[in-house]
């Protein structure tokens, strides 16, 4: 992606070419794309800022020293005894518990990679459809002004609901099935995902679409051109934010008689008062943010190349 945010199309000399915008910059003809100034930057040219984020990205590595520095502090906590075992298992029993999970099919717990398949199932399901959705209706509400009427009063009272204090009324209409539960992973996602599209399409600057509309843009172009590369941002940033609460929306909704996932192994651990075995799954469940999102940075990295941030 470049910057136009992005590209508007220009007719010159019988050709439609590459002409970056920028609210300042006065469009010219010329035989192919010309350096813009961007947020008051000038001199920037698309793909300038993907050496700085090649920087930032070759030194992820760094991300994993405060994980390791906490572990460490805990065993030592654990070993002189300030952390007591009854309350906190140390790091080495939670490595050993977790493999005892992963090798042994217990009647009480199954096994851990199988409680994970079903979790992640669930989670994938539940969480696409809520960002799909999400993401539609705030298209539809950012771009137009009977759809904002229509659509957002209703989302702004559905999105003030206590999301758990649904789970009995999912119960007595769905069931104590799957459906209750992938509903609930679906509710966390949406929600977020259609303020960010909303909050993401009116955030951008009204000059760029006055801009496109001296050049002759379509309103289709518009969106394509301008609106919707210019919400990405925000966009992105509810896709992180909908993936971490439509987990957290699984965490619980995996404890609604639930006979297998992740969830009915806390359950069950807490049944049995083994508090490594909630520990272990509860880092599952962080490994699994951890990685939804870095899977996420990595897509802004690649698609917000054009952007220049302030510690860039």
């Amino acid at each position: 992606m470049g910057s136009l945010l992005h590209y508007v199309y220009l007719n010159s000399r019988g050709k439609r070419l590459p002409v970056s915008l920028s609210t300042r910059a006065t469009p010219t003809e010329t035989a192919g794309p010309v350096a813009v100034t961007l947020g008051g930057l000038d001199g920037y040219a698309p793909g300038s800022g993907r050496r700085g984020a090649g920087r930032i990205s070759g030194k992820g590595w760094l991300r994993l020293i405060s994980p390791l520095v906490a572990i460490g502090l805990w065993q030592i906590g654990s070993s002189t005894g300030i952390i007591p075992a009854t309350k906190l298992a140390s790091p080495g029993k939670i490595a050993d518990t977790a493999y005892q999970l992963i090798v042994t099919n217990s009647p009480a717990y199954g096994t851990l990679q199988g409680s994970l398949l079903v979790s992640l199932e669930r989670w994938a399901i539940g969480c696409s459809i809520g960002v799909a959705v999400g993401m539609a209706l705030g298209l539809v509400s950012g771009l137009s002004r009977p759809g904002e009427t229509a659509l957002d009063p209703i989302m702004q009272a559905l999105r003030s609901v206590p999301l758990f204090g649904l789970i009995p009324l999912f119960i007595i209409w769905f069931g104590i099935g799957e459906l209750p539960k992938v509903m609930l992973v679906m509710l966390a996602a949406l929600f977020l995902m259609y303020v960010a599209a909303f909050a993401g399409i009116r955030s951008v600057d009204g000059k760029l679409a006055e801009l496109g509309q001296v050049l002759g843009l379509s309103r289709r172009e518009q969106i394509r051109h301008i609106v919707l590369p210019g919400a990405l941002p925000e966009m992105l940033t509810g896709l992180r934010l909908s993936l971490v609460a439509s987990l957290l929306a699984l965490v619980i909704a995996e404890q609604i008689n639930a006979n297998q996932g992740l969830g009915f192994i806390i359950n069950q651990g807490e049944q049995f008062l083994q508090n490594n075995i909630i520990v272990v799954v509860l880092i599952v469940y962080a490994i699994l943010g951890l990685l939804a999102d870095a899977v996420v940075r990595l897509i802004e990295r690649k698609a917000l190349s054009w952007r220049r941030g302030f510690m860039e």
